[in-house]
């Protein structure tokens, strides 16, 4: 994982991070590879019948539209 990507997604999650503690869900970043972010969502978001959605429109959109680099979002 590229320190300076990593750093840039890092600061861009702390935005997403407090929109989903206010639901309380959370999101971890647990690494990089080829552009992809690979994360967990964790709390109430973990068990979410639309953590999919989440993840793709929300946490995926800001990551893109905030970090050059990022090419897409999953969850492991």
């Amino acid at each position: 994982m590229q320190d300076t990507l990593k750093q840039e997604v890092e600061a861009a999650l702390e935005s997403v991070k407090n929109a989903l503690r206010m639901e309380g869900g959370d999101v971890e970043l647990v690494d990089i590879e080829d552009g992809e972010v690979m994360v967990r969502l964790t709390g109430s978001c973990a068990g979410c019948p639309f953590s999919q959605m989440t993840l793709k429109n929300f946490v995926e959109k800001e990551l893109k539209k905030n970090v050059a680099g990022v090419k897409g979002v999953v969850s492991v």
